[in-house]
């Protein structure tokens, strides 16, 4: 299992799978071919299906195109067998891309920023190293229990001392999101002329009392984070961008209405990255690969144990709190309307951000026994994922995205 670094990206939106990962594909493509007279890539699966929507081609445009021209070819039909969102770069030595390519690599988007290889390794990509021994939450909390200590001292003694000046860093751009999204007002980009409603909701949460307040300010930080998000703008993965207002709409409310120090801010950051980090080992956050469960509701997991761990949980009420967080998003489907990071993506990332407030309260009320652990949730969530018909896994096919109400992608090229 690697760093929480590979969880927490610092990054534009709105996403991390068609939007972060191919913009850094282009951009290792380009820095071993910087003699291409033009380029060609091919979007397969997902990354074709929804790209448009999910600004895919203007990430990859504006890294190749400073070097020379780009040819896009979509191909939703066609699914690559490591994964949904697979695409291959090509380059050639005349000024169009016809004839044989004088160069050519298949890299997949993983989920959450990541790139991956799959079974065939051209070696473009610079392999992390594992240094997590341990990978499951059971043998974390074990390793707590054994030793006294916290999920996030198991972290602490894992990683290299540098990664709490980069959770701070990461801290920091988390609060920058929420600020600047409740102060952005007007319309999102795209043909759904969704206005934002963070301000609003900022606003009208003042008027409130502090039963209704929490809830209401909640509500207005994931939505601030998540329009950010569909706007482009600059936002962290946690653990993908679809699903990157849960965790500091929660973090920023207890910050600010709690007091926390920063300190046990970064505490409770590595207390989340690990649960995230253990999902993404043992399962998946790609909607594409297992839809929205692995996004939105791993999000809502990460949170969970933030919040738990914050109002002093134990390592059993922490781990039953983020299973909690995810086992009641099993099954949720990844639609995106018109193929755009809006509906009903922004809306998702406000309830859950409250549901992990729930979470953390129903888990507090207990002694941390349950039947059902966190590893088990996560293991039927990669089975149900892979059990969902493609057409509900980000490829605007079915769900809300075939809703008649709305203007198919497709319809729109």
């Amino acid at each position: 299992m690697k760093s929480l670094r590979e969880i927490y990206r610092i990054g534009k939106g709105p996403s991390s799978s068609h939007t972060m990962g191919p913009h850094k594909a282009s951009q290792i493509f380009l820095r071993l071919h910087p003699e291409a007279r033009s380029f060609r890539v091919t979007l397969y699966g997902s990354l074709a299906a929804t790209g448009r929507g999910h600004m895919t081609d203007i990430a990859i445009r504006e890294v190749l195109e400073k070097q020379a021209s780009v040819e896009i070819v979509w191909k939703p039909s066609v699914f690559l067998p490591f994964h949904p969102n697979g695409m291959t770069f090509e380059t050639f030595t005349s000024d169009t891309p016809d004839g044989e390519p004088s160069a050519s690599w298949t890299v997949y988007s993983i989920g959450g920023g990541a790139l991956s290889e799959g079974d065939k390794p051209a070696g473009y990509l610079t392999e992390t190293k594992d240094i997590y021994e341990l990978t499951h939450l059971c043998d974390i909390q074990k390793w707590c229990d054994d030793t006294g200590r916290a999920y996030w001292e198991y972290v602490q003694q894992t990683e290299e001392s540098s990664l709490w000046d980069y959770l701070s860093t990461v801290w920091a751009a988390m609060r920058e999101s929420v600020e600047r999204g409740v102060n952005h007002e007007g319309r999102l980009p795209g043909p759904l002329n969704l206005q934002r409603k963070a301000p609003v909701y900022y606003v009208k949460a003042q008027g409130y009392k502090a039963t209704l307040q929490t809830r209401a300010l909640v509500y207005a930080y994931a939505l601030a984070v998540s329009e950010e998000n569909a706007s482009g703008g600059i936002i962290v993965t946690a653990p993908t961008c679809g699903s990157c207002g849960v965790l500091p709409a929660v973090l920023y409310h207890l910050w600010k209405g709690h007091g926390f120090s920063e300190r046990r801010i970064l505490h409770a950051l590595a207390t989340a990255g690990l649960v995230g980090n253990i999902v993404k080992e043992n399962a998946s956050i790609s909607g594409a690969d297992v839809g929205c469960q692995g996004e939105v509701g791993v999000a809502c997991a990460m949170a969970s144990a933030a919040i738990c761990q914050l109002f002093g949980g134990s390592p059993s009420q922490i781990e039953y709190a983020a299973e909690m967080g995810l086992e009641h998003h099993l099954g949720m489907t990844c639609d995106p309307v018109c193929g755009l990071v809006q509906i009903p993506c922004i809306e998702r990332n406000a309830f859950a951000a409250t549901r992990a407030l729930d979470s953390n309260l129903y888990a507090s009320f207990s002694d941390g026994k349950h039947r059902v652990s966190f590893d088990r949730v996560v293991d039927v969530m990669k089975q149900t994922g892979h059990d969902l018909p493609s057409l509900y896994k980000e490829t605007g096919e079915g769900g809300l995205a075939a809703s008649p109400d709305f203007v198919h992608e497709t319809e729109q090229k």
